[in-house]
């Protein structure tokens, strides 16, 4: 098996693990063929609202060459499932493939759904599919009208930002990070494909035997062995704090039972003494 192939395996696996039932395997020998699912709006499992919450959806193919990701681009198509254009099919495939071009030399099918993804939430209205000219021109004025609002929703934020002391504007970006999360960014993607790899390699290694019977025992062996500071913990006793108060505790408790009566005449019995005899 080559590396290439190897490589296009694990990507498969990845886009699977982040993609769920949106990615499919349409041939699983090569070429392989991988289509993935992708809509403005995530919606789970639940179909019903994914269909309500989303006016636009395509399919993305992507055709792997046998040399992809080092030497060749992935061969993309655009297969339109809800809402859209031959118009605007052709620009997504446009952005779709200035995206793998951007990558070209690694796994670059995340990258592509990703930007897909953002143009399609970007787009999420209703009657993209329809030609006629009045369509058209409602769509531009209301283009206009989302930018407008957009633009003076940004100068109302910066305004009041720029209002704001140091601790409030802290604030607000700690309230936003948590709002939005964690995004799955290109980098955290690819850091994320570097753990993916070497855990399929321990796996592979694993499996394949390189990791011997004997060299696993004296892993499992060296993580179960104590320290000596929780050896001599245990047999001094000195760091068991557990210990030391409850002995405390009896020290204490002994000394609340001295019976006081056997000191109460000792002055009595001190002026008794006859010293001079």
């Amino acid at each position: 098996m080559s590396d290439h192939i190897e490589e296009q395996e694990m990507e498969a696996e990845a886009l699977s693990a982040i993609f769920d039932t949106a990615f499919t395997i349409r041939s699983s020998t090569q070429p392989f063929q991988w289509s993935i699912k992708l809509v403005p709006i995530d919606c789970g499992d639940d179909l019903e609202e994914e269909e309500s919450s989303n006016h636009v959806m395509i399919n993305l193919v992507a055709t792997i060459p046998l040399d992809y990701p080092e030497v060749s681009l992935p061969e993309l198509d655009v297969e339109i499932l809800k809402g859209l254009s031959p118009d605007n099919r052709n620009e997504l495939l446009t952005l779709a493939q200035e995206e793998a071009t951007a990558n070209e030399g690694m796994p670059a099918i995340f990258a592509v759904c990703e930007a897909v993804r953002e143009w399609l939430a970007d787009n999420n209205v209703k009657g993209l599919d329809d030609a006629s000219m009045h369509a058209q021109m409602m769509r531009k004025a209301k283009e206009a009208e989302r930018k407008e609002a957009q633009a003076a929703q940004q100068f109302e934020a910066q305004k009041t930002i720029d209002e704001m002391t140091e601790a409030e504007k802290e604030e607000l970006a700690v309230r936003k990070r948590r709002e939005e999360g964690t995004p799955v960014t290109q980098e955290s993607f690819n850091t994320w494909w570097d753990k993916f790899c070497t855990e399929m390699e321990e796996k592979k290694d694993e499996e394949t035997g390189d990791i011997t019977n004997e060299e696993k025992e004296k892993k499992r062996i060296m993580a179960e062995r104590k320290t000596g500071f929780e050896i001599f913990s245990e047999k001094s006793g000195v760091f068991n704090l557990e210990k030391l108060e409850a002995a405390a505790e009896g020290i204490e408790n002994d000394v609340g039972d001295v019976d006081e009566d056997l000191f109460l005449d000792f002055d009595s019995d001190e002026d008794d003494l006859d010293f001079d005899s």
